[in-house]
């Protein structure tokens, strides 16, 4: 059994073509919405979530093109959230507690202070904050620690990774029940090269096997006193030696734990008739008919709509894929400020 794709919904949307006017158009209706990859909604776009929220869907614009696609939200479960920077979004948990949504947040928490690599985000000392704030609020099995990407350089060995990790594993362990890594992948993305030399951070290169061997001993060592769950996300070794399982950020086993009740979710996780095989994980079995087709081979997540938009994003972080330039964030993120002022709010984030 695999997954066929989402359903499809009739949606009644403005007519751009005849003012005042309305038509009908098909819209997929996705179960899981992952908000984003492409871009940090809770930081720059909660005023815009909750808009699209209360119109019931958003305009998705491919960013290799295409026709844009609507996203109905008539059948969503679960927004899952990613972020550096959730601290804006939090006034927005009430209204959104009241929609009856569930929700979570991948919450990515690194420490490149020192060597600039995220200039946009808060000192990491309030994102601790933030961080510990958010799962007193929404519990600690509803907020996973991601620190990606893990990147070496002439300036960054793996020990200096280990400690960076250790300080705030530290402090955070007991707010959460996961942590989720990636080695930096600079061949793949030569965007990600170009955008670290143009920052200054000279000699990044990926991980060799024996610096892996390193880091996941490390790593291993320090969870002995934090006990969370450890997965690598979008990685192709097996690193199960080390305690270290697949990572799977949208996540079906984190789903039945946390919203089992909801029925419609279960039946979608593991539909009537779909034996779970003896032995295996909820993870492992849901992969086999609900692995997301548009991610790489070596990611686990289970299908979701992302409904971020690249080149939006004002963290500007050295290593980032989704902006193609620092210009463009900064000159799409001025217009979207310049209509929320205005009370406008756009199908896409911008317009």
């Amino acid at each position: 059994m695999r997954w066929k794709g989402w359903e499809k919904v009739p949606l009644t949307i403005p007519d751009p073509a005849a003012p005042g006017n309305t038509r009908t158009v098909d819209a997929i209706a996705p179960l899981i919405i992952s908000a984003s990859r492409s871009t940090d909604i809770p930081a720059f776009y909660g005023d815009w979530f909750l808009s699209r929220l209360r119109e019931g869907y958003v305009r998705w614009k491919s960013p290799f093109g295409g026709n844009p696609v609507c996203v109905s939200f008539a059948k969503t479960r679960v927004f899952v959230f990613w972020s550096k920077n959730p601290s804006p979004f939090l006034p927005c948990l009430d209204a959104l507690d009241r929609t009856g949504y569930n929700y979570y947040f991948l919450y990515t928490l690194n420490d490149y202070e020192k060597e600039g690599l995220e200039p946009g985000v808060p000192a990491l000392n309030e994102r601790i904050d933030t961080f510990i704030r958010l799962s007193r609020r929404i519990g600690n099995g509803r907020v996973v620690w991601r620190f990606d990407p893990l990147v070496l350089s002439d300036r960054i060995t793996v020990g200096d990774l280990l400690e960076k990790i250790r300080c705030i594993g530290d402090r955070i362990a007991p707010f959460t029940r996961r942590l989720v890594f990636s080695f930096v992948d600079i061949e793949k993305y030569m965007k990600v090269r170009r955008n670290l030399q143009a920052a200054g951070i000279t000699g990044a290169r990926e991980f060799t096997e024996n610096e892996v061997e390193e880091f996941c001993c490390g790593l291993a060592s320090l969870n002995r006193r934090w006990d969370l769950t450890v997965t690598a996300c979008a990685e192709g070794r097996d690193l199960s030696r080390f305690g270290i399982g697949r990572g799977q950020c949208i996540s079906s086993d984190l789903m039945v734990r946390e919203f089992g009740k909801d029925r419609v979710l279960m039946d979608f996780l593991q539909p009537a008739g779909q034996q779970v095989l003896a032995g295996s994980s909820t993870a492992s079995d849901a992969l086999r008919w609900l692995k997301d087709p548009g991610q790489r081979n070596t990611c686990c997540c289970i299908v979701s709509k992302d409904i971020g938009e690249y080149s939006t994003c004002m963290h500007l972080c050295s290593y980032c894929y989704a902006n193609t330039s620092q210009e463009s964030a900064r000159r799409k993120y001025a217009e979207y400020c310049l209509n929320r002022d205005r009370g406008i709010f756009h199908d896409t984030i911008t317009g």
